[in-house]
């Protein structure tokens, strides 16, 4: 009987039926937000791994200029994950204190900020694509080659900021199911459009890897296409109408404000990250290798995760804003126990079978060698990262990025970047060291987390 309800809930939760969180089961509030958001990412991630997959038949040149480009773009995703962040936070306020007329008009200005943000980095791709991937380090050859690719990805880069951006706004409305439903159509039409452009097909002709942007521009522009004709419908949510189209500064400004938070969480991360690569290196291509594969299963797996993290998230604005802050604060941990239960099942596994998953990428010994000692190592960390994952993103649904940034730059650029080479270096311990600093920095973000969570100040934050 309970199978009966659990599959009867995951098939409402897929559709969206479920459009109130502030009343009734925590436990079912978090199912119905989480079960579409996991989805939502799992298909973003698979979206990933189809594409380098096909990039990669066409030439070593073309994985280069992907990977070159990617390390540009981050900056667009940082900007468009801080907006995300901005507007999920405002709209499931909004929500939740039952204003959707005001939910959707900051929604729209998020909109407006976003457009004009990323006309820059069009700009910038339409005219400068060739210095950029020289910028980067690209050789002769592989500009020429790839140029256009650059061109098409910065070009268009809005496609994939609105993609973002709409899909925050409809989960913090609630309306994750939509946000789910868009991101498989869009990523779904590229991975069929993909090997089309790259390859040609009938009357369409090989691109190569310039058709890798072809595809991805066409299936996220159909994406953002879905998502406007949801915004202006009558099914979702938020519906916006003319009256929401006015530019609204002082919106505009408390997005800002609240985004720069976000921007500079995903920063910290990606750069902490970049050092630690940078660390590993010294000790030969094979830890480096092992490291790179380790990470990506763990950030593969840990997908259902984010998928929680983005529940509580939604769920502490929409509650603030309903004037229930004590039911926002059982959201979190709840989502966290569960994350953390997760994160321990997933934790035993790799110690189990830590080579296995790692030989699925590589096969030479020494690789899967450091690879499973990664897995091993890091995911004891993760076990307690579990509620520094939920509890940060609730910080963000509150509206507070400011505190988990700051969090952020200390367990992670002044504590885990320094232990990693002390341990590897000082204390010889070589890989096994900036495996150890990595589960201590984790562990320690958690701890911080809960610590400052615990004092309760991001219940009086106001966005």
């Amino acid at each position: 009987m309970r199978i009966k309800s659990l599959l009867k809930n995951f098939i409402s939760a897929v559709k969206g039926e479920e459009k109130d969180f502030v009343s009734g089961s925590i436990n079912k509030a978090i199912f119905m937000l989480s079960i579409p958001m996991i989805l939502e990412m799992v298909m973003e991630s698979l979206f990933a791994v189809v594409d380098i997959y096909f990039v990669g038949k066409v030439s070593v040149n073309a994985v280069a200029t992907v990977a070159l480009t990617e390390s540009v773009i981050m900056i667009v995703y940082a900007i468009a994950i801080g907006l995300s962040m901005a507007a999920t936070a405002v709209v499931a306020r909004r929500i939740g204190e039952k204003q959707p007329e005001k939910a959707a008009t900051a929604g729209i200005q998020a909109g407006f900020l976003t457009i004009v943000i990323s006309m820059v980095f069009s700009l910038v791709g339409i005219f400068f694509a060739k210095d950029v991937l020289r910028l980067m380090g690209g050789e002769p050859d592989l500009i020429e080659e790839g140029y256009k690719y650059t061109r098409i990805m910065l070009g268009g880069n809005v496609t994939v900021m609105l993609l973002f951006l709409i899909n925050a706004i409809f989960r913090g409305a609630g309306d994750a199911s939509i946000a789910m439903r868009v991101l498989w159509i869009a990523n779904g039409l590229n991975i069929l459009l993909d090997p089309i452009f790259i390859f040609g097909l009938g009357p369409i002709p090989a691109f190569g890897v310039e058709g890798a942007a072809i595809a991805t521009n066409i299936g996220r522009g159909i994406g953002v296409v879905i998502q406007l004709v949801a915004l202006f419908g009558t099914t979702s949510v938020i519906r916006v109408t003319v009256q929401n189209l006015k530019i609204k500064w002082d919106i505009i400004r408390n997005i800002v404000k609240i985004s720069l938070g976000g921007i500079g969480q995903y920063m910290i991360g990606t750069l902490s990250w970049l050092f630690l690569v940078r660390i590993s290196a010294v000790f030969g291509s094979e830890v480096l290798a092992g490291y790179a594969i380790a990470f990506r299963i763990i950030m593969f797996t840990i997908l259902p995760s984010w998928g929680l993290s983005n529940a509580a998230a939604t769920l502490v604005g929409q509650n603030l804003g309903a004037g229930f802050p004590d039911r926002a604060e059982q959201s979190v941990w709840k989502s966290a126990f569960y994350n953390m239960i997760f994160l321990l099942i997933i934790s035993l596994i790799f110690g189990i079978w830590a080579e296995w998953f790692v030989r699925l990428f590589a096969s030479e010994p020494e690789v899967v060698k450091y690879g499973a000692l990664a897995l091993r190592v890091i995911c004891c960390g993760y076990i307690f990262f579990a509620y520094g994952m939920v509890i940060g993103q609730s910080f963000n649904g509150a509206g507070d990025t400011k505190t988990p940034t700051v969090i952020n730059f200390f367990c992670f650029w002044m504590f885990e970047v320094p232990l990693a080479w002390v341990l590897s270096r000082t204390f010889e311990l070589g890989p096994l060291g900036i495996f150890l600093a990595i589960a201590v920095a984790s562990s320690l973000f958690a701890v911080v987390s809960i610590v400052i969570f615990r004092k309760g100040k991001w219940k009086t934050v106001t966005v």
